[in-house]
């Protein structure tokens, strides 16, 4: 709890406008996809030990240091990637303060807003944790994909912003939001069993880390057919949205189809070229991509209307 003259003074600051709101939004999304993606970056280039221990970067340093065994290029990425969860975590807490500071006070969009700097403090504990447990797969898998829900939320949080508390309003053809939802769970073991290809891959973040022991070219099968599945669950979609459906939930559509597409070329060609380092990155940055585009065409067909006077409100801050 703050302190009640702190309570009272951040109350007392002007209300923010929905366009800052949404631009901060925006750039949580962004900056939750980048430390995925530089992730990568420390993974493929066996950087992932670079620092040794956490929050420290080796015993005694938070900066990295001469050492005889570690290569200042990998201690530097490394610690590149733990500056970078500090700008991601600025950026998360800044959206939280604008929504707590936007009037009539919006129950989803705060609970949104407050989870984007509780799950950038949860995803600097499990990083450490990663670290210290010498990047066993199973501890980078869940580091992905608890990424993966964050940037999924902070998608939702784009939206919360011009939202309010009014009842969930349903858009599109019939049949289009269980669609969808099963579209989701699939995307969801995509994106496991992609844990699970790079955790048996050659890219361990360190060439003393044990792999998961599991034939790298069957998980791979088995990774590609979920992606069959899904782009099978998006043909359905699109067919659902033939029946009638506006111009907005088509473009976003289009959209998903295209990132969908581009993503498993990649993933294929990274396949067949033996898993370079700059398409693992790029395949990351991919993955990120699907999860903007499918979150933003589940988020067009629901529509949380403001009340009256949230609505007057907004229209009065807008700038």
């Amino acid at each position: 709890m703050l302190p009640q003259s702190l309570k009272d003074r951040i109350d007392r600051l002007p209300a923010p406008g929905v366009r800052a709101q949404r631009a901060v939004a925006i750039a949580v999304v962004v900056t939750q996809a980048l430390i995925a993606v530089t992730g990568s970056v420390v993974r493929v280039t066996g950087s992932g030990l670079g620092c040794t221990t956490w929050p420290q970067c080796h015993p005694g340093s938070m900066v990295p240091v001469d050492h005889p065994e570690f290569a200042a290029l990998h201690q530097w990425i490394e610690f590149g990637n733990r500056m970078l969860t500090g700008v991601v975590g600025f950026i998360a807490i800044a959206a939280f303060f604008l929504a707590y500071l936007d009037r009539p006070h919006r129950r989803r969009h705060l609970r949104l807003a407050l989870i984007m700097p509780l799950g950038v403090l949860l995803q600097a504990v499990i990083g450490g944790a990663t670290v210290r447990l010498d990047l066993l797969w199973w501890t980078v898998a869940v580091h992905f994909m608890v990424s993966a829900v964050m940037v999924w939320l902070a998608v939702l949080l784009v939206h919360a912003v011009d939202e309010g508390d009014g009842p969930r309003v349903v858009r599109g053809p019939s049949g289009l939001r269980g669609l969808l939802t099963a579209m989701v769970v699939v995307l969801a073991g995509l994106l496991v069993v992609g844990t699970m290809v790079t955790g048996a891959g050659p890219h361990a973040g360190d060439p003393e880390t044990p792999r998961l022991g599991l034939p790298v070219e069957t998980l791979a099968h088995v990774h590609a057919a979920f992606l069959f599945v899904y782009l099978g669950m998006v043909l359905a979609v699109g067919f659902r949205l033939w029946s009638g459906s506006d111009r907005s939930l088509w473009r976003r559509f289009y959209v998903l189809v295209a990132v969908v597409l581009a993503q498993g070329s990649l993933g294929f060609v990274q396949f067949w070229t033996g898993v370079p380092e700059m398409l693992v990155s790029l395949h990351v940055l991919g993955a990120m991509a699907v999860i903007v585009a499918t979150a933003t065409l589940w988020c067009a067909t629901r529509d949380y209307p403001r009340a009256t006077a949230e609505a007057d409100h907004a229209r009065a801050v807008a700038v």
